[in-house]
């Protein structure tokens, strides 16, 4: 009959997984992203206090020591934790200080991208016409460029360099800002909101920014965190290959190039730093996919 109750026979009931504390532990894990802040934490509170973290200072180099093993090693004199690079200089204390760099230049270039590309795609969406055809053909010039190409040829014209390597990827990183919030403001500028909005007299600046970013920024955060990890790949790339963060700096990418000739015999020169670069990159996508899942309501009850 219809609304009658089932009866759970005693033996199934056995068989029912009970709610306590491991699974709704397991279930509060699995709902949020306590793992990658975690990581995202550790790598924040890296960065902010390098100086008292890190054991040795980044650049002064031990030649005497140089190539060390870990201090877990047979072979390693218990000096350096995770061993010492070709100039003797602590590795831990450089993958350190090169959090301090990877996530100062990731988090600028995300932030001034964000800001371009996002006020760019309010323009080029509510405005229409001619002059969304001209600045969405400027998007496409941008995307049809190999970003390590562009990004070789820049820093080789320009020369290397902290804030060289922020203008390079701010060029590129902006365009992924610009196309998805044109399209949401195409969608936004037809809502009965707007359109009173603009009987009443609003002025667009007032529309754009009152009316219509707070729909969008939704989609700039999920934008944002999703792009962030590969930024920091980026500048990895652009430093293993020589253009990016000059030396001594410690840069992740230059750590693992100082180590590629040395695989056999001395492999924590390249492998410690690549794990950075490889957790950080991938706490940040994880984290992405999470609040994309997060702000979207489609996707909202399945997390």
């Amino acid at each position: 009959m219809a609304g009658a109750s089932v009866n759970v026979p005693p033996s199934l009931e056995l068989l029912q997984p009970a709610d306590g504390p491991l699974r709704r532990a397991l279930r509060s894990f699995n709902r949020w992203p306590i793992m990658q802040v975690a990581v995202i934490a550790l790598l924040v509170i890296c960065a902010l206090f390098a100086d008292i973290i890190a054991p040795y200072d980044p650049i002064d180099a031990n030649l005497k020591d140089r190539r060390e093993p870990p201090i877990w090693s047979s072979e390693g004199n218990g000096k350096y934790i995770l061993g010492a690079d070709l100039q003797g200089r602590d590795l831990l204390s450089r993958i350190i200080h090169g959090t301090r760099v990877s996530l100062s230049i990731a988090g600028i270039s995300i932030g001034l991208g964000m800001l371009v590309g996002t006020g760019y795609g309010l323009i080029s969406g509510y405005v229409g016409g001619w002059i969304d055809e001209v600045l969405m053909r400027i998007v496409d010039v941008f995307l049809a460029f190999p970003l390590i190409m562009a990004a070789l040829f820049l820093l080789v014209l320009f020369g290397s360099g902290y804030g060289t390597v922020i203008g390079v990827l701010v060029l590129f990183s902006w365009v992924a800002f610009a196309r998805q919030v044109r399209a949401e403001t195409l969608a936004l500028k037809r809502s009965d909101y707007v359109a009173l909005a603009e009987v009443a007299g609003a002025s667009t600046f007032r529309v754009l920014f009152k009316h219509i970013l707070p729909g969008v920024v939704n989609t700039v955060m999920v934008i944002a965190t999703l792009n962030i990890g590969g930024l920091i790949l980026t500048e990895s790339v652009l430093s293993y290959l020589g253009v990016g963060i000059p030396p001594p700096t410690p840069a992740w990418g230059a750590m693992v190039a100082d180590g590629k000739d040395y695989l056999s015999i001395s492999w924590q020169i390249s492998f410690f730093p690549g794990m950075a670069i490889f957790l950080t990159v991938m706490a940040f996508n994880f984290l992405g996919d999470w609040t994309r899942d997060f702000l979207d309501p489609r996707l909202r009850q399945v997390i």
